[in-house]
């Protein structure tokens, strides 16, 4: 069911935005969404072919995690690559853990990417696109919504034997997409603005398996800020070369901070706090922070991370400062050149710098139309006449952003 809130127009206030143009550079563009569905499905029957390894022993291929929720953004702290994540469950042969995953790297080991790859749970195919596909291969356990255990097991003549570890991803997807229903005039206004990115004008169109994605990429004011706090964890772990706090973890707790109809500031800043409280209630009894499946008890999302009570809170302390900043900014008067700075270490440079721009034309177009502005506490303006004499101070330093303050030699001072 729909939740439908006339607040929920992410551009009726200036930092929501601003957050609004950067989540929407980060989102799967409908073309690589549709490019990513192909190949999940070339992939399916590549695995399936005779001859392979695995023919007639696949049961079921489904999209999980980021893919499964419609979250996905840029990898790490790039701009231009995506994650796929695919699980294919599969029946018989041996049932070592570490020969699921080799059969799982035989069938896929001559496929025609730049690259294939054995990791411990998944084999991951790296594109020359920068798109990434992981296969994950699952033994299925109970009847119930796909209840399943995946391999643990490093390659290798000299590794320890695998293990397997409990998952149902299938139900976890369902949990999270039953918690954050499409909001309708949040994702009808920022739908409208992907596709037209993409050069595509927005319409309906009939939904597709993997998963049910068009022509609402983006649902939820929720999984929006959700693609915001992964980019910050991207950047904040850039240059990081061991583990960083799961993407799973931070959609758990989206999911249990959902409430339809919050503007998209306020969102981000529930969900970062949601993860760093819960870091901070951990700590203080001397415990790693621990967050389970809520369809699946036994699959711990926090099985790999964090490792140590200095990694958990340098990430807690993180998140308390990224809400710090937005709640600053939601109350503040601050100009919108300033806000560009701040936003730029939390979210990446480019993606940010691309963000204001498309802001700067979106506002300029407005006022130049006579539409609508920014008053400085976030209300509409709607000019008598199509001049910007008559305004305020507060409201000129939003509207016209390159005469708010003096010129220095950081260039132009329009919000980039």
């Amino acid at each position: 069911m729909a939740w439908s809130s006339p607040q929920n127009d992410p551009f009726a206030d200036p930092l929501d935005a601003v957050l609004a143009e950067i989540a929407l550079n980060l989102q799967l563009p409908p073309g690589l969404h549709a490019k990513a569905v192909e190949r999940s499905e070339a992939v399916r029957k590549y695995i399936e072919r005779p001859g392979s390894p695995l023919f007639g022993r696949v049961s079921y291929f489904y999209p999980q995690g980021s893919m499964r929720i419609d979250a996905t953004i840029s990898t790490r702290g790039t701009d231009d690559e995506y994650d796929i994540d695919i699980v294919a469950e599969i029946f018989g042969g041996d049932l070592r853990p570490e020969a699921l995953l080799d059969d799982l790297y035989a069938a896929l080991a001559d496929y025609p990417v730049q690259r294939v790859v054995r990791q411990t749970r998944c084999v991951t195919l790296y594109y020359a696109d920068g798109m990434h596909l992981d296969v994950t291969p699952a033994r299925r356990t109970a009847a119930k919504d796909k209840e399943s255990v995946i391999a643990h097991a490093k390659g290798g003549a000299d590794a320890e034997p695998g293990i397997y570890v409990p998952m149902n991803a299938y139900a976890f997807g369902q949990w999270y997409t039953d918690r954050t229903p499409t909001e309708e005039t949040f994702a009808k206004a920022m739908n409208e603005r992907l596709y037209a990115q993409d050069g595509m004008v927005f319409a309906e169109a009939e939904s597709d398996d993997v998963p049910a994605q068009t022509p609402l990429i983006i649902k939820s004011v929720t999984t929006v800020a959700l693609q915001l706090l992964k980019r910050h964890r991207n950047i904040l772990y850039a240059d990081a070369t061991g583990r960083i706090p799961p993407s799973i973890l931070l959609s758990c707790h989206a999911g249990h901070a959902a409430v339809p109809g919050m503007r998209l500031a306020e969102m981000l800043i529930r969900q970062a706090r949601w993860t760093a409280r819960a870091i901070d209630d951990a700590a203080r009894l001397g415990r790693l922070l621990s967050v389970a499946n809520p369809e699946h008890a036994g699959e711990l999302f926090t099985d790999r991370w964090p490792e140590s009570q200095s990694q958990q809170q340098a990430y807690a302390a993180a998140l308390h400062k990224l809400a710090n900043g937005l709640e600053a900014l939601r109350t503040a008067d601050v100009q919108l050149e300033d806000l560009q700075q701040w936003m730029r270490v939390q979210f990446g440079e480019r993606v940010v710098t691309r963000s204001i721009q498309k802001f700067n034309e979106r506002l300029g177009r407005q006022v130049k139309a006579v539409e609508h502005g920014y008053t400085r506490n976030g209300g509409l303006w709607t000019p008598s006449t199509p001049k910007l004499a008559g305004l305020t101070s507060g409201a000129a330093s939003l509207l016209a952003p390159v005469a708010a303050r003096a010129h220095t030699n950081m260039g132009e001072r329009r919000f980039r």
